[in-house]
């Protein structure tokens, strides 16, 4: 019989080892767990859109230290869309 403690600390490493490694537990634990499926991150790619049409319309009004934070930003946003694309179709 575990006590109250050790229930707690096994409960939490269960969420932990789901969080973790899904695809481990619903081999281990015969399909209950979930596993998320993958959507590309269209998301992403919009917000690289909106943010680069934002630096063009601060450089037009001749704000160019702040068009040149947006463009890096979406500059930033585009690869990390890319590279999670990338991740989405090796899957």
């Amino acid at each position: 019989m575990l006590s109250k403690e050790d229930s707690r600390r096994l409960a939490q490493l269960e969420r932990q080892l789901r969080r973790d490694d899904p695809d481990f537990c619903a081999r281990m634990g015969g399909g209950n767990f979930s596993v998320p499926t993958p959507r590309p991150p269209l998301a992403l790619f919009f917000l690289a859109a909106a943010t680069a049409v934002a630096a063009i319309l601060v450089a037009a009004a001749g704000w160019w230290i702040a068009a040149v934070v947006v463009a890096v930003w979406s500059v930033v946003t585009a690869i990390a869309a890319g590279y999670r694309l990338r991740r989405f179709r090796s899957r």
